[in-house]
């Protein structure tokens, strides 16, 4: 029997960095929907939810096919734990008569560039992996925390690894960093109420698909990426 995976779109209408970002056109399409596109051609989830407090993201999602859960204000703020906007949901989905989830795969749109495939791929991980949490990464290159720096008490630079600041980058450890493409997780992560744990699993991303959304430049150099893929003719996500 297929195990009930639920495919998790936290998407509220609220953004400092980039006002209505999950709203926003990007190469014709809202930002939303190029995560939404993704799940919707993973063969793993088997239901997709967007969670928002944006009625214009929720026509967006309602339009696309995808089940919407209304977020309140409460939990749709700034400040506001992405756990309890997951816990919401999936409280909503059970009065709606949702089977047991065996797993919540996070899909945050501000990661429009993972694919399919790489949903699906973090989900076998997750069952193969005796339901340990997955987390996507991408290895840090030129931001190696070895070539990076606090500042002292003297106002002088000091650095974060000094026993490697002098190391090239080709000689340093590997090293990851969370782009927040997907987080997979269980139910005994949502009754801890945390999404980042200890000892989660890696799937490690290509640099070019961990692109994430934060500020007016990024949504610039996906607009760029976008249209690469456009005019060569490779597939964008």
């Amino acid at each position: 029997m297929k195990p009930e995976i639920l495919g998790l779109v936290p998407a509220r209408g609220g953004s400092k960095g980039v006002p209505l970002k999950n709203r926003r056109l990007v190469a014709g399409k809202p930002l939303i929907q190029y995560t939404l596109d993704a799940a919707m051609q993973s063969q793993a989830l088997t239901q997709i939810v967007v969670s928002t407090d944006d009625p214009v993201v929720a026509d967006i999602a309602r339009r696309a096919g995808v089940a919407v859960v209304e977020r309140p204000a409460n939990i749709a703020g700034d400040t506001s734990p992405v756990i309890d906007a997951v816990r919401h949901a999936v409280q909503v989905l059970q009065q709606r008569g949702q089977p047991a989830l065996q797993g919540i795969v996070l899909l945050q749109p501000t990661a429009p560039l993972r694919t399919a495939g790489d949903i699906d791929a973090s989900v076998q991980l997750f069952l193969k992996g005796g339901l340990n949490p997955v987390c996507s990464v991408s290895q840090c290159e030129d931001n190696h925390p070895a070539r990076m720096y606090k500042l002292g008490a003297d106002g002088h630079l000091a650095s974060l690894m000094p026993e490697l600041a002098s190391l090239r980058r080709q000689d340093l450890p590997a090293v990851y960093h969370r782009n927040g493409a997907m987080y997979v997780f269980g139910q005994r992560e949502l009754a801890l109420g945390t999404i980042i744990c200890p000892s989660m699993t890696p799937y490690v991303m290509g640099a070019q698909q961990s692109l994430n959304v934060d500020t007016e430049f990024d949504l610039l150099v996906l607009q760029a990426v976008l249209s690469q893929g456009a005019e060569t003719g490779a597939a964008a996500v």
